[in-house]
């Protein structure tokens, strides 16, 4: 999968319309639309930077569906949960955390 298969993806798991990613990532709309068609390019570095930023996700991983392997010792099954978790509240991440500290 590309980036265009990708970014579908991510939208899609988010829950986020294309022009509320344009306004987060401070990308034109239209320019984001061109990524999703069929016969789209791969945006610039500095393009994809930001919308993988207001995602919340690696450049990496918009482009190789892969998530980062900078960190080799985390098992890959965690990082869907690494997403959620960088999806709620403060609130509830604290609460998490402390489920998490009782366990270990």
């Amino acid at each position: 999968m590309g980036f265009r298969e990708n970014l579908k993806d991510e939208l899609k798991y988010q829950d986020l319309k294309v022009k509320e990613l344009a306004v987060k990532a401070g990308v034109p709309k239209r320019t984001i639309d061109h990524y999703l068609t069929e016969n789209s390019y791969t945006p610039s570095a500095d393009t994809a930077v930001k919308i993988a930023q207001a995602l919340k996700v690696s450049v990496e991983y918009l482009v190789t569906g892969k998530y980062s392997s900078f960190h080799p010792e985390i098992n890959k099954k965690i990082f869907p949960l690494i997403k959620k978790l960088n999806q709620i509240s403060d609130y509830d991440f604290e609460f998490f955390e402390e489920v998490l500290k009782r366990l270990g």
